[in-house]
């Protein structure tokens, strides 16, 4: 069982701050992101940038007023995505902000809440996030930790996300001329990502190499100053 029809919604720069996040995204594709806002449950805020054909590019980082703010309130605090509550990737953040995952976009009528339920081995818990006006459904393990099969994950096998505004985010974002071109993971256990990817129906968006150095995800942007690389 594949979704009939998965597309790129947006690559994710994780960062140490907000600031050090888009200060590397602008000096690396030459332009800065802008809009975004703050994901409360999450305790995280974001920047976006535009990256043509319904995807963008996030900066996500830790929220420090949303995170005394729920200090102060006592209440229950869920893990933050893409394991920024994990040890490890505390000490990766710093070296400074990187291209830490993707997150592909599973279209309509297929629902993404059903597909996991049939198969909640291959695909992570769904939850609702808010930000705004904005309103989504996200797979995301329980603690937080990038989705994986077989244990090998380490961001290169992507998040699903289903958006349930008739808007996306990239609608709301100025134009930039900014197009991916091509996005290619390295991982020492290859074969696993890709047998995943292949299940999801993803395989089309990624090239998937074997490498024993440290995961990682390397992105091809065309920009109007020429081609840039992100990772």
């Amino acid at each position: 069982m594949t979704a009939p029809t998965l597309s790129l919604d947006h690559l994710v720069v994780v960062a140490p701050t907000l600031y050090e996040g888009v200060q590397f995204v602008a000096d690396t594709l030459g332009a800065e992101p802008v809009g975004g806002g703050s994901h409360p449950l999450a305790r995280t805020h974001n920047r976006l940038l535009n990256l043509s054909g319904g995807a963008y590019l996030e900066v996500l980082a830790i929220d420090p007023a949303a995170e005394a703010l729920a200090i102060a309130s006592g209440e229950p605090r869920r893990a933050r995505l893409f394991a920024l509550d994990d040890p490890a990737m505390h000490a990766r953040l710093a070296r400074g902000p990187y291209l830490a995952h993707w997150v592909v976009r599973v279209e309509r009528p297929t629902s993404l809440a059903h597909w996991q339920a049939q198969y909640p081995a291959r695909i992570p818990p769904v939850g609702a996030m808010t930000r705004g006006d904005f309103s989504w459904s996200l797979a995301v393990p329980e603690d937080g930790a990038f989705p994986s099969w077989q244990g090998a994950g380490d961001g290169i096998v992507p998040t699903l996300i289903q958006w349930d505004t008739p808007l996306h985010p990239s609608s709301r974002l100025p134009p930039t001329g900014f197009a991916l071109k091509s996005l290619t993971g390295l991982h020492p256990r290859a074969a696993d990502i890709q047998a995943q990817l292949d299940w999801l129906g993803a395989a089309q968006l990624i090239r998937v190499e074997t490498a024993e150095e440290e995961p990682a995800l390397i992105a091809e942007i065309e920009t109007p100053a020429g081609l840039r690389v992100l990772k």
